[in-house]
């Protein structure tokens, strides 16, 4: 009954901080303050009450619609409230605290680059920062898998800095390559090689069918962080039995 209160906790807890850093990406790209401006509708920009930002309930309870000029509200802040919310129930469920600092990184690289197709240095680089330090600490007994971790994160960016340089900058963007580090240095080897195959292979799939569809030609521009993003999520929760499995399959 303590364990499922401490899940139940943490999903919340999640929740609220989806509703924070939904916040935090448009008050980024609006170069506004975060922290100290009262959330208002982007619309009417009226400020919102306490009943207006409970997470989850106050979108459905509004039926996606603001209260005051009655403009449609993005599903996007209610689907990322509820993502991050399972992902922090997900990373307490692992036992790792630094997974929800890592989780809320993601979130915002993610939702950033769907909207904008950019990744903004204000939250890669302290990602970076953030994870190379936690990987010294955790690891000063064994050295050795730190220093896996920064050769995986060189190998990655180097990759996409190969194709961002081949490419000059048609294929990815130079946020890619830096994402590729931070990448890296969280999920080590082999789960980094697992986060690169499913990214590649979700993009191609999406970009297939969104082709199909027309919705895009062969030279529209379509976003690869939340590809990767989405990887890594994956690769986190079963990136070695993936790679052990395909090493199964491999040498059968």
């Amino acid at each position: 009954m303590t364990e499922l209160f401490l899940y139940l906790i943490f999903f919340v807890l999640g929740t609220i901080m989806g509703s924070f850093l939904n916040c935090l990406v448009c008050r980024l790209h609006n170069k506004e303050d975060f922290l100290v401006k009262r959330s208002h509708c982007p619309y009417c920009q009226h400020s919102l009450s306490w009943q207006d930002l409970i997470p989850l309930f106050s979108f459905l309870l509004l039926k996606a619609k603001c209260r005051y000029c009655q403009k449609p509200i993005s599903w996007q802040y209610f689907l990322a409230e509820l993502a991050t919310g399972i992902l922090f129930l997900l990373a307490i469920m692992q036992h790792s605290y630094f997974l929800l600092v890592a989780f809320s990184f993601l979130v915002v690289i993610f939702i950033y680059d769907f909207k904008y197709y950019v990744i903004p240095d204000k939250v890669i680089f302290p990602a970076i920062i953030i994870t190379f330090f936690y990987q010294l600490a955790a690891n000063l007994q064994s050295i050795d898998v730190f220093y896996s971790a920064v050769i995986s994160a060189l190998a990655a960016s180097g990759f996409f800095l190969a194709i961002f340089l081949v490419s000059r900058g048609r294929w990815i963007g130079f946020g890619d390559v830096k994402l590729a580090l931070f990448l890296g240095l969280l999920l080590n080897f082999p789960n980094i090689l697992v986060a690169l195959f499913l990214g590649f292979l979700i993009g191609a799939i999406l970009g297939v069918v969104l082709i199909i569809l027309s919705k895009k030609g062969l030279k529209s521009e379509v976003p690869f962080g939340p590809f990767l993003v989405t990887g890594t999520l994956i690769s986190i929760f079963w990136g070695e039995k993936i790679f052990n499995w395909y090493l199964t399959l491999l040498f059968k």
